[in-house]
């Protein structure tokens, strides 16, 4: 045991204590440089070449030396160019035969200008919107020679007139330019829709009373038909709803003589041929689950009396026909004869034609 502890080397090689090599000893020699002649950091002075006490290295000493301008002669902020006055992005060069992206940058917006007044309108217009009727009967008016313009009558469609200078005239009465108004009435039975009929005993303009304008009914609807009726004076809305070109949605509760067969309701939802072309509705329901007396159909077209000539067509009788929807506008709240004007909202909807 003694033997083999004789015979280990001691950790690392160690030699005994008090032998100990002295540091350097087996390890390869190089040729090493006194400590005071090793070139300093940066190439400083050696040591023993220092400044005398006090003295320092002044600023930009052993760096390269450039010409720099006195600091009150450097370009002040205030000298360059306005923002606005700089070249923009979208004046500089096309890259690679590119051309620029978009218009310039900051580019500056031009001022709105106010829309000029329109001074010279077509006399048709000028008469509808002086709440006297819709365009298309103004144009009636014009060739009956009953409108004159500066005392002399027009007959000729298509004239001009100046709506700041002109004196135009419906039978003597002289026209101008009224607010716009907008009337929506529940139409009762036994009215006839006109401004005027010497023949009828009832028209819906004896169920307008206090409105302070004259007005005029949009469309037509059938003495004995009830419902949704527009009043205005606004020739342009006028002559758009009523034209037969206005396919907006509209919606008919019809009572029928009898029972509305099924197959009967199929072909009116696929279409039916017309004296004046084919026809079919959008959307056909029973209104009363019981009862196939009751039905409501909804169609986009303008055709005059189409609803009942649907019916007429496969041998039905309507007894009763109420409209309940027309240019967004409902019978909601309204007893049969009242009327209401309508809200700001249904206004503008109205003139957008955002409505279905």
């Amino acid at each position: 045991m003694e033997n083999r502890d004789r015979n280990k080397k001691s950790f690392g090689g160690r030699k005994p204590a008090g032998e100990r090599r002295s540091f350097g000893e087996g390890r390869p020699s190089r040729d090493r440089k006194p400590f005071g002649e090793h070139k300093s950091f940066g190439g400083r002075r050696e040591r023993g070449e220092g400044r005398p006490e006090g003295e320092k290295r002044s600023f930009g000493e052993g760096r390269p030396q450039r010409d720099r301008k006195p600091f009150g002669e450097h370009k002040s902020f205030g000298d360059r160019k306005p923002f606005g006055e700089r070249k923009s992005f979208g004046d500089r060069k096309p890259f690679a035969g590119r051309k620029p992206f978009g218009k310039p940058a900051f580019e500056k917006k031009a001022e709105p200008v106010a829309d000029k007044p329109q001074e010279e309108v077509r006399l048709n217009k000028f008469i509808a919107n002086s709440g006297v009727c819709s365009r298309r009967e103004a144009d009636q008016l014009i060739q009956a020679g009953v409108v004159t313009v500066n005392g002399e009558v027009v007959t000729e469609l298509g004239t001009k007139v100046n709506v700041l200078k002109d004196d135009i005239r419906f039978n003597g009465e002289r026209l101008k330019g009224e607010d716009k108004v907008y009337i929506v009435m529940n139409k009762p039975k036994g009215y006839v829709t006109t401004t005027s009929d010497p023949h009828a005993d009832k028209t819906v303009m004896d169920l307008i009373k206090g409105v302070p304008v004259r007005v005029f009914p949009v469309g037509r609807l059938d003495k004995n038909t009830t419902g949704v009726l527009m009043f205005t004076n606004d020739g342009d809305i006028a002559e758009k709803l009523s034209h037969p070109s206005f396919d907006k949605k509209k919606i008919y509760q019809a009572t029928l003589d009898r029972n509305l067969d099924r197959s009967d309701a199929e072909k009116i939802l696929k279409g039916i041929e017309l004296s004046d072309g084919p026809i079919k509705a959008d959307e056909l329901e029973y209104v009363d689950a019981e009862s196939h007396k009751k039905i409501g159909i909804e169609i986009h077209s303008g055709r005059n009396r189409i609803v009942r000539r649907i019916f007429e067509e496969l041998g039905y009788e309507v007894k009763a026909l109420d409209r309940v929807y027309f240019a967004g506008l409902t019978k909601k709240g309204l007893k049969r004869g009242e009327w209401r004007y309508l809200t700001a909202g249904e206004t503008n909807i109205l003139k957008m034609g955002a409505y279905l």
